[in-house]
C-alpha cells in the first residue's frame, strides 16, 4: 500500500474517532454533512445549466407537446424522488409514486423516440 492511501486511512480514522469521542462530534458531522449536500446540489444544478445552455436549439426543435413531455417528466422525476421515503410508508401511495414514476419513464421515452424519428 503506498504512503498516500494509508495517509488517507490515517485521516479518516482521525475524523471517525473525533466524531465519536468530541463533544458535539455528532453536530459537527451532521453540519459537514449539509455541506456536502449543498455542494452537490449546487454541482448537479450547474451541470444541468451547462446541459441545458448546449443542447438548447435540439430541445427547442422538439416543439411545444413534446418540450412539455420532457419538462413535465423530469418534474416528476424530480418529484417522486423527493417524496420517496413519504410514499413508500403506505400501499396505496406505493403504487401510486410507482405510476408516476413510470409515467415519467413513458414520457421520456416517448420524447426521445419523437426525437429520433427526426434526426
Amino acid at each position: 500500500m503506498s504512503t498516500a492511501a494509508l495517509r488517507n486511512i490515517a485521516i479518516i480514522l482521525v475524523l471517525a474517532v473525533a466524531v465519536y469521542a468530541l463533544p458535539g462530534g455528532g453536530t459537527g458531522a451532521e453540519i459537514v454533512a449539509a455541506l456536502l449536500g449543498i455542494g452537490f446540489g449546487v454541482a448537479i444544478w450547474l451541470f444541468l445549466m451547462r446541459m441545458y445552455r448546449e443542447y438548447r436549439m435540439t430541445i427547442f426543435g422538439l416543439g411545444d407537446r413534446y418540450r412539455g413531455i420532457l419538462y413535465a417528466s423530469l418534474a416528476a422525476i424530480l418529484f417522486a424522488g423527493a417524496a420517496a421515503d413519504k410514499w413508500w410508508d403506505s400501499g396505496p401511495l406505493t403504487v401510486a409514486w410507482l405510476v408516476l414514476l413510470g409515467a415519467a419513464i413513458y414520457g421520456l421515452v416517448a420524447t426521445f423516440r419523437h426525437w429520433r424519428s427526426y434526426v
